[in-house]
């Protein structure tokens, strides 16, 4: 491997590079929605069992998430680039297995691998940006083309899914992979740097194993309070994954190689702008439940239809981001972050107005606002955080900032959900049979089973208590980003970014010592 001096401004060879950073960014965001769409398909042909059903859905988030942190790291280790291609390997293989699998057993194992595949892909996506783009500005319309690539899998991947599933079997939503895969494995040599910290000592196996331990329990238990409410099992796997995390902390503290730089979390730039992050994805995650609810069972509409109408908040994202990236230039990041929560306090707000019928404007102008404001949050964020991060770091720091992503949509669900159960089951106490008091869900298959007046009747009083139930989450959710709103503005006031005087150095340009750690092109 040859060393060449980084340029500090990147040209055509660096943005073509980001374009095919931006695959993996599509596919795996696309990949967490897509399988509701294609499950009904799939449990006809495969006929899993109840369990096996939970796991077909759950596998693929469970693992992505409790091996971002190992991942990160080990790219840090032996290669960005190496880790990037050989994840796409294995995420394109994991997608021909799980297109034609056989058995929910085979399925379930395909979609494994895809998570195992996936938790390669996104740190070492983030961390390559850090090592192409040098000067702060290229580097932030860099990441804000990332954030957008991810919110635009996000939405993409119902309605792909959608198409396909109208003209093919369900396995094509899994099919489409393989070919964005070759192309990356293609085009990655070519534009892509190489980057690996050098003399970097061995990987800590334990604080592997420590840190998957303490990151899956979690998210498995909070999803499963979430759905099924508090129960011995969820609360025990939390408990146990809270005692693991603590753990790999008194690990990272004392172990030579460390999977983890604790230092990193001196920095207020890089401690705050994690806590911020999880707050937004609090909120975002948190109230999508409610979102996809409301459109499909109280406004009927199909789930492609509802998929159709979420292309206004991808646009409205695509157009806050460049603005906030043009912004910052001028005004400080702690009141550009503080201003998004501000914009996504607004349309949780406006949410509260949502009727029971007609109410399609008012919700959906209420999610384009706060779909914007979260995604301007959440851009900045990650640019910070990057940025913070030494280029020899950059791995690990983008798997903590996805990790700390993970476990706070996984606890806006669990809490919003729970708050939201409770209030509808008050709300419902009483009418129809007991699944018609749980959830919206069952009011609607008991009512199913009735006719006329009585059905009318049972579903009229579910679709109230929805939206009422619906509108305190909501409250909860503006108070939680008008809080996010005060805590960005305080805890990163002192960082600074405005432009330098002519003749002065950028900020971020590499010197002579971050050079020699950049990677070299091969």
């Amino acid at each position: 491997m040859t060393r060449t001096n980084a340029p500090s401004v990147a040209g055509r060879k660096e943005w073509f590079a980001l374009c095919v950073l931006l695959l993996p960014v599509l596919l795996v965001s696309m990949d967490l929605t897509v399988l509701y769409y294609a499950l009904p398909a799939m449990s006809a042909e495969l006929q899993p069992t109840g369990v096996e059903q939970l796991w077909m859905v759950d596998i693929y988030a469970f693992v992505l998430a409790g091996l971002l942190l190992t991942m990160g790291t080990l790219g840090d280790r032996i290669g960005r680039r190496l880790l990037l291609l050989a994840g796409a390997v294995a995420f394109g293989a994991g997608s021909l297995i799980a297109a034609y699998a056989s058995s929910a057993e085979s399925f379930i194992a395909a979609r494994a691998a895809m998570g195992i595949a996936g938790a390669t892909l996104m740190p070492s996506t983030l961390a390559l940006i850090r090592n192409l783009f040098h000067d702060q500005k290229q580097r932030r319309s860099a990441v804000a083309a990332w954030s957008a690539g991810m919110a635009a899998g996000a939405a993409l991947g119902p309605i792909i899914g959608g198409l396909l599933l109208d003209n093919f079997w369900w396995g094509s939503v899994f099919l489409i992979n393989v070919p964005v895969m070759v192309l990356l494995v293609v085009a990655g040599p070519i534009l892509l740097p190489e980057f690996k910290v050098p003399g970097a000592g061995r990987f800590d196996i334990i604080s592997a194993v420590l840190s998957l331990g303490a990151v899956l329990p979690v998210i498995y238990g909070l999803k499963r309070i979430a759905a099924y409410g508090f129960g011995t099992l969820p609360v025990v796997a939390v408990v146990a994954g809270l005692a693991l995390a603590v753990a790999f902390i008194r690990r990272q503290q004392v172990v030579s190689n460390p999977m983890l730089d604790l230092t990193l979390f001196r920095q207020r730039a890089f401690g705050a702008s994690i806590a911020i992050n999880l707050m937004a994805l609090f909120g975002l995650v948190g109230f999508s439940l409610f979102t996809t609810q409301y459109l499909q069972m109280v406004a009927g509409l199909s789930p492609f239809r509802a998929a159709l109408w979420s292309i206004p908040g991808t646009v409205a994202v695509g157009l806050a981001v460049p603005v906030a990236t043009a912004i910052v230039r001028k005004v400080r990041p702690a009141f550009v972050v503080s201003g998004g929560f501000g914009l996504a306090a607004a349309g949780f707000f406006t949410i509260t107005f949502t009727p029971v019928e007609h109410g399609l404007a008012i919700l959906l102008s209420g999610l384009t606002a706060l779909s914007a404001g979260l995604a301007v949050v959440m851009t900045m964020i990650t640019e910070m955080v990057v940025a913070s991060a030494p280029p020899e770091k950059a791995g690990s720091a983008s798997a903590v900032l996805q990790t700390g992503q993970e476990f706070g949509g996984a606890v806006g669900v669990a809490v919003l959900g729970s708050i939201g159960t409770a209030i509808y089951s008050k709300l419902m106490d009483g009418v129809g049979p007991a699944s018609a008091q749980e959830t919206l869900g069952g009011a609607v298959a008991a009512a199913q089973r009735l006719s006329g007046q009585a059905a009318t009747e049972l579903l009229d009083k579910a679709h109230q208590a929805f939206v009422d139930e619906m509108h305190v989450v909501a409250m909860a959710a503006t108070l939680v980003s008008l809080i996010g709103a005060v805590v960005a503005a305080v805890a990163l006031r002192h960082v600074k970014d405005a432009p330098k005087p002519p003749g002065e150095s950028s900020p971020d340009v590499p010197s002579s010592t971050e050079e020699e750690l950049v990677a070299a092109v091969n």
